[in-house]
């Protein structure tokens, strides 16, 4: 199976390239970076949506075509909304939702062309419920939300499409934030590699069978329900 994953280098995305070929499938990396592991990839900004498509169309010819894509690539900018430069703000709308949709649209020829082609987009508790200073990361992922269940009414009988809808995760997504923005010391996180977990059991699920929404949170998690 070849998977293409958005941010396949780290976090979320890197956990789910190493289940994709540990279950004996192909991952394909679209990163800003290279991946650490030795996975095929290409380096793309996912706010520049021409790049993304080459990327997802050089990664696809390369492989032979796909058979699932992951939208796994995820950015934010916390802070008030009149505080958080425009440019930052954009970028994480450009990213979280235009990016995910450019790869989605690009890669939809090649799941078209497979019996059960499948699209998994990563959406987040913050695409359900909103929080101050969060604006961007809001408004990004209740996006992600609108957007993959319109896809998946739009694509039915066609390629099936799954929502993964994590809480807080341990990775490096919180490192760049000044501390009132990051979990506290007792914060409880989910591996990233327990939420990879749910990602291929919707990519295994057989033709015609679909898993349409799965939370993925700590038991704890503040932001579900």
């Amino acid at each position: 199976m070849n998977v293409l994953i958005t941010g396949g280098a780290s976090g979320l995305g890197a956990a789910v390239a190493r289940r994709v070929a540990d279950d004996g499938g192909r991952p394909l990396v679209l990163d800003r970076h290279p991946p650490k592991e030795d996975f095929e990839s290409m380096q793309a900004d996912l706010a520049d949506r021409r790049c993304a498509e080459r990327a997802v169309h050089g990664l696809a010819r390369a492989a032979g075509g796909l058979n699932a894509v992951v939208t796994a690539a995820g950015i934010d900018a916390c802070g008030a909304l009149e505080e958080v430069p425009a440019e930052d703000w954009e970028r994480v709308v450009q990213v979280n939702l235009l990016g995910t949709a450019a790869v989605v649209r690009s890669a939809l020829p090649y799941l078209e062309n497979e019996p059960q082609g499948r699209v998994v987009t990563v959406a987040s508790t913050l695409g359900f419920k909103a929080v101050g200073d969060a604006t961007a990361y809001c408004a990004s992922k209740f996006g992600v939300v609108g957007f993959t269940r319109a896809l998946a009414a739009e694509t039915a009988g066609r390629v099936a499409v799954t929502m993964i809808v994590p809480g807080g995760m341990d990775t490096a997504f919180f490192d760049d934030r000044s501390a009132r923005y990051r979990p506290g010391p007792d914060a409880e996180l989910n591996n990233p590699r327990d939420v990879a977990t749910a990602v291929a059991f919707a990519l295994s699920q057989p033709p015609g069978c679909e898993v349409r929404e799965l939370v993925v949170c700590p038991s704890r998690e503040p932001s579900w329900p």
